[in-house]
């Protein structure tokens, strides 16, 4: 009888897998069907037309990870949230030279934001494509900082009536949580070296220190002066005029009789005050098409014309430098795109060894670090790739800090932008013990054990000065650590090392004075410099990223405009999406702590992260 009921179970279980396998060939089916429904054709390329360029959400070099068919449900509801700055480069510097593109025409009204350094990278890019003589134009509702850096570029800045330009400068603040842990009795044990590693603040104090605040004066007056430098020099402001604009914005608002589109005109920062209509009328004027109506093609569709009709020689295919980003915070084992997982990117490196085809290796670092553990893992993946005779240079986004500078010392070339935030070369641990509040609430902890140092990561228990000893010499070893792979790098000493260190965060500028970095350089001259080292000159860039699953790639394929068909009909997926725009974005500020607290998965927990530094 046994055997007759095994048979019937494995006969139900192959039953069971076919009924499994079917679901899922049909749920496919479905999919790539409703997908081809609402499929649009490829958006034809002018003759003679513009590029319009809209950045939608964040300026990113990579995007976050969302689950895809949770994407596929979600399309329509907003704009996208995040932009590739590297899609935006490589779309501007092939309509630079291509014939077909006339004009660029650049709204800002979907962008939500980016790093200087982004921004400056772009901006490069918005001047390489002038220097074709073709005009750039740009149109907004209204203008944000970091909006009308990019609109700056423009021969032409048109704003309706009902907008302005909003110049505020830059600041740092945090949150301070010292008082609210003291009342909720919870002690939080620090170990940390390097005086200037502000990450452990908020949990020992209610303000910002004085060396602390010292060293981010220093380094927002340098991002601003940067930024008001710039704009000055592009839109042909006299020096210190956008200084001007915002310390006496309020004066001048008041001077104005609160017509900020009107003040934007007065102080030379647009060129026209135009209604939608008009300005609508104004580019069917000046990017006329047969139908009297101006032609032009979007980011997406320009990029599928361009890679579409892209010849790349066999030479080329052969002798490839690869681009890997390394975006977010770092933390142990798999991670999904917008955060480094540790074995994630070592085993991306594992396979780049594999490939016969790459040369050479560019690591995009925009990250504020994260686990010291993680940080290592990649680090030695690094060397491993190093040892097979592949060169590594490093680009530097917005932030290569703490951990995110850790990886970089595996490299043969190091380029930063000057607006990039580096440093912060120190060490930190924290352990939070919860024996007081849980004694508030009359629950004890009680027992014996073999050792003082046994159960050292109970949170319940009082830390011992042996668990003490034991985390604060941890702490200080990774340091060590730290100065030496950091002195071997850039052919220094520990010692000298340790006098810029102390989690001190600089600028890619004072980076370069100080030797932390090799050159000033945006993500193509860091491509260049890596198929430089590898002797190359016939080469092309391939962006490796973590394989996605077959169910990943299915759902990714679908056209987004299936989501767009859903929001139409009402459907939604978003949980609060029924809350007020403003709401949301308080609420995942509240959260960002315990979002913070969330990525701490180092399993030592030490931890080479710079927490403010922005991304």
């Amino acid at each position: 009888m046994s055997i007759i009921r095994r048979i019937f179970r494995f006969i139900g279980s192959i039953v069971s897998g076919l009924r499994t396998l079917l679901g899922v060939l049909i749920f496919g089916f479905i999919l790539v069907t409703v997908a081809g429904m609402f499929a649009d054709d490829l958006q034809p390329i002018p003759d003679q037309g513009a590029l319009y360029l809209a950045p939608s959400g964040f300026l990113v070099d990579q995007k976050t990870y969302t689950d895809p068919l949770g994407k596929v449900l979600s399309q329509g509801q907003e704009q996208e949230s995040e932009t590739l700055v590297r899609d935006i480069i490589e779309a501007l510097n092939k309509a630079g030279a291509d014939s077909r593109i006339t004009h660029l025409l650049l709204d800002t009204d979907y962008m939500a934001g980016a790093g200087l350094s982004k921004l400056a990278e772009i901006s490069s890019a918005l001047l390489r494509f002038k220097e074709s003589g073709k005009p750039i134009i740009a149109v907004a509702d209204d203008f944000s900082q970091q909006q009308y850096y990019l609109a700056a570029h423009a021969d032409e800045i048109l704003l309706t009536p009902m907008g302005g330009v909003m110049i505020t400068g830059f600041s740092s603040y945090r949150s301070y949580y010292k008082e609210a842990l003291d009342k909720l009795k919870v002690k939080v044990h620090i170990f940390r070296v390097g005086d200037f590693k502000s990450a452990v603040e908020p949990y020992l104090g209610d303000s910002m220190s004085a060396g602390v605040k010292e060293e981010r004066r220093a380094m927002i007056d340098e991002l601003w002066q940067f930024y008001g430098s710039q704009v000055e020099r592009l839109r042909g402001l006299p020096t210190g005029a956008i200084n001007d604009y915002t310390n006496n914005l309020h004066l001048k608002l008041r001077a104005a009789n609160g017509d900020s589109a009107l003040l934007a005109k007065e102080q030379g920062l647009v060129d026209q005050i135009a209604s939608r209509t008009d300005i609508l009328n104004y580019l069917n004027d000046v990017i006329p098409d047969t139908d009297g109506e101006f032609n032009s093609i979007n980011l997406k569709g320009y990029l599928s014309h361009i890679r579409r009709e892209e010849v790349i020689s066999a030479a080329a295919k052969k002798h490839r430098v690869a681009l890997v980003v390394a975006k977010g915070t770092i933390m142990d084992g798999q991670q999904p795109e917008g955060s480094v997982g540790g074995d994630t990117l070592a085993g991306i490196f594992a396979d780049l060894r594999d490939d016969e085809n790459v040369k050479a290796v560019v690591l995009r670092v925009d990250s504020p670090g994260g686990s010291a553990f993680a940080s290592e893992i990649i680090r030695d993946a690094m060397a491993a790739t190093r040892a097979e005779g592949v060169p590594i240079v490093i680009s530097m986004g917005s932030v290569a800090a703490s951990g995110g500078y850790w990886i970089s010392t595996e490299a043969d070339h190091v380029l930063a932008t000057s607006t990039t935030i580096t440093g912060s070369i120190g060490v930190y641990g924290i352990v939070p013990t919860v024996k007081d509040s849980m004694a508030a609430l009359g629950i004890y902890s009680d027992g014996v054990s073999t050792a003082d140092i046994s159960g050292i990561m109970q949170l319940d228990r009082t830390m011992t000065p042996q668990a003490k000893m034991f985390f604060q010499a941890g702490v200080d070893n990774i340091y060590t650590r730290f100065l030496a792979l950091v002195a071997d790098s850039r052919d220094s000493s520990p010692a000298e090392v340790h006098e810029i260190a102390q989690g001190r965060v600089w600028t890619g500028e004072q980076a370069l004075e100080l030797g932390l970095v090799g050159q000033l350089g945006d993500l193509n001259d860091a491509v260049k410099v890596a198929a430089e080292l590898a002797n190359l000159s016939d080469y092309m860039v391939d962006y490796r990223r973590k394989p996605l699953s077959v169910y990943e790639q299915l759902l990714s394929g679908m056209n987004s405009n299936v989501g767009a068909s859903l929001a139409a009909m009402g459907l939604t997926t978003s949980a609060d999406s029924w809350l007020p725009l403003s709401i949301r974005r308080h609420a995942k500020t509240l959260v960002e702590p315990l979002k913070a607290l969330d990525n701490l998965s180092d399993p030592k927990g030490i931890y080479l992260l710079c927490e403010q530094c922005p991304q």
